[in-house]
């Protein structure tokens, strides 16, 4: 029976899938750190985590039996790609589910934040009645600053709009601005315009303390700082001295250098004790709807994978889609190093072997090439073993078609 472990709570939806094809669920409901997880892995065929569970280089050479792995997330900077992709573990994430959620979020935070209400909150609780309008702005007529206009940041801009805001947007690839927005052709030119900043940049490694003492420096006077990216990305520290300073008039941090593992543990933040900092334990995407949706469709990939070789969305292995044909009765899945003449190789060993091929497909990305070989015969057992024994082999796999 395939077994999967799930860590860190994904969806109950995901189960659901995976039990309709048969497979083995086994949960564990927090993160675990290297040794653990080696250890967990044994005998598991595929892997499910989100964000807070990092898989090394070397968890994955502790586990070659590992097939696939699914981020129950938008980013994958938490799994080692490069080490995936030279031992031919497919990865899987969904960067689209949790969109609408994140943009709900930032919008709702950006105008607790512009209304002063986190201190008019705090107040009431300690049993001060503080009625003013001081401090208190509309959001309508300020300016967004939108760094990042990737999925969340343009859908950011659509709404921040229809609430009546200007919006300017950085990128650093060319996308299309929507709306009314307009692009800032630098940082300077954003920070310095921008009475909210809202950060929606990825998680990759040279992206850490991206926004710097030196970006906090230019933000306009009474301005307010959104991060639901990741935690790394933005100097806390620095932005507290701006918050000290009046620079900053308040923020929202939903992301952390370093987060608890589970439900429960302790956490500690410079910036706790904020009456005009709004703390939220990593939720932009923790909506019941993103979450069941990123189970299903994390869930459905991973099986897809796992039944029929499909790599469609994978973020690591070339994409191929198609399922076996009903004239087929097995499917060789190889991935390999994108060589000249492999597709060519391949088909003599078929031609040579006799093999009846009802479809075939090759798909390369950069360094790497997937290809499927769909026959009507069984696979004669010198075709698998010249594959394997190949200079361009990663992974092979047989796969009988399902219908």
């Amino acid at each position: 029976m395939t077994r999967i472990l799930l860590l860190e709570n994904p969806h109950i939806s995901a189960d659901a899938v995976f039990e309709r094809y048969g497979f083995e669920v086994i949960r564990y409901p927090g993160a675990l750190d290297e040794d653990e997880l080696i250890e967990r892995l044994k005998g598991v065929d595929m892997l499910g985590i989100r964000s807070k569970t990092n898989v090394t280089r070397r968890v994955i050479e502790a586990n070659p039996q590992l097939t696939a792995i699914g981020a129950f997330c938008i980013g994958t900077n938490q799994i080692d790609l490069e080490a995936a992709s030279e031992h031919g573990l497919a990865v899987f994430n969904a960067p689209y589910s949790n969109t609408r959620s994140v943009v709900e979020m930032v919008v709702a935070l950006l105008i607790a934040l512009t209304r002063d209400i986190p201190a008019k909150n705090a107040a009431l609780h300690k049993g001060l009645w503080m009625k003013s309008a001081a401090g208190a702005h509309e959001v309508r007529d300020k300016t967004i600053g939108i760094i990042g206009y990737g999925s969340i940041g343009s859908q950011l801009s659509v709404i921040a709009e229809a609430l009546g805001m200007h919006v300017l947007f950085y990128d650093i690839a060319e996308k299309l601005a929507l709306g009314n927005a307009h692009r800032a052709y630098s940082l300077d030119e954003l920070l310095e315009q921008a009475d909210v900043v809202s950060l929606h940049i990825d998680g990759r490694p040279e992206n850490t303390n991206f926004f710097d003492k030196a970006k906090f420096d230019k933000m306009k006077k009474g301005s307010v700082f959104i991060n639901l990216s990741r935690g790394h990305v933005a100097d806390l520290h620095a932005l507290q001295e701006k918050l000290d300073d009046g620079t900053i008039a308040g923020a929202a941090v939903d992301v952390f250098p370093k987060e608890p593992k589970a439900n429960g543990d302790p956490f500690e933040s410079n910036l706790a004790g904020y009456d005009n900092v709004i703390l939220t334990p990593h939720i932009g995407g923790s909506t019941i709807e993103a979450q069941k949706s990123i189970g299903d469709f994390v869930a459905m990939k991973l099986a897809n994978y796992w039944r029929k070789g499909s790599t469609e969305l994978s973020v690591n292995i070339p994409n191929i889609a198609t399922s076996p044909s009903r004239d087929s009765l097995r499917r060789v899945a190889w991935f390999h190093h994108n060589t000249p003449g492999a597709l060519a190789s391949v088909n003599q060993l078929f031609a040579n072997a006799g093999a009846n091929v009802t479809y075939q497909s090759l798909s390369t990305a950069g360094e790497y090439g997937y290809m499927v070989t769909d026959t009507a015969d069984p696979v004669p057992d010198e075709i698998l073993e010249e594959l394997k024994q190949a200079p361009a082999h990663i992974r092979l796999r047989v796969l009988k078609r399902e219908y």
